[in-house]
């Protein structure tokens, strides 16, 4: 597509979340939670704590775990995690396509997730997602730092706080529903697309660049 005389197209970058957007998280997690429990002696609901995953690992722990007790779980939550939750965890349906429409107009693509950094990227490795950044530990309005600074203009996600933090650094928001959020909670959140799953990316994609 053309650009109008004096204007230039800004490079495609787009930004994607990870849990439940690129990838089904549950199974692992739910491991991770079982195995923790275990060693600290408390009975997790882990079908409640893994019904809409997305916010920090501290306030998921908080309102089962004495505060003194919260970040030594968490690191034992983290030790845990690379025996526990890779392996089970599989790419959510569309995740490499969708990726592959961004490399096909050019594009960038990083992932901005509030997930641990090396488990992140364990994630990343074990499924063969062709990123070109991955920025860990980084969760609602505090991904809009990240997003401006490399240059997105997208960022994809399944949680309102996905939303929050596309809006806050001007990106666009596109939400799809694999994670825990309604439709109608990711509207009022803010997010300019919904999408269904990650398979519908790649014709929404084709809409917007030429668009």
């Amino acid at each position: 597509m053309e650009t109008a005389p004096g204007t230039e197209r800004r490079p495609l970058v787009v930004g994607f979340d990870l849990d439940m957007t690129l990838i089904d998280t549950v199974p692992g997690f739910r491991e991770v939670l079982h195995a923790l429990g275990r060693e600290v002696g408390v009975d997790f609901p882990v079908d409640e704590m893994t019904r809409a995953l997305g916010p920090p690992l501290d306030l998921l722990l908080r309102p089962h775990l004495a505060e003194d007790a919260i970040q030594p779980a968490i690191d034992r939550f983290r030790a845990l995690y690379p025996d526990h939750a890779i392996e089970s965890v599989a790419a959510l349906a569309g995740a490499h396509e969708a990726i592959a429409a961004v490399r096909r107009h050019g594009g960038r693509v990083i992932v901005v997730t509030g997930k641990y950094t090396p488990n992140a990227q364990l994630h990343v490795d074990h499924i063969g997602l062709d990123v070109d950044h991955l920025e860990g530990k980084v969760w609602g309005i505090g991904k809009a730092d990240v997003l401006r600074r490399e240059g997105a203009s997208v960022y994809v996600g399944d949680h309102v706080h996905d939303v929050e933090g596309a809006v806050a650094a001007g990106a666009l928001s596109v939400s799809v529903l694999t994670g825990g959020c309604t439709r109608e909670e990711l509207l009022d959140a803010g997010t300019d697309v919904v999408l269904d799953t990650l398979a519908d990316f790649p014709a929404w994609l084709e809409e917007y660049v030429a668009g």
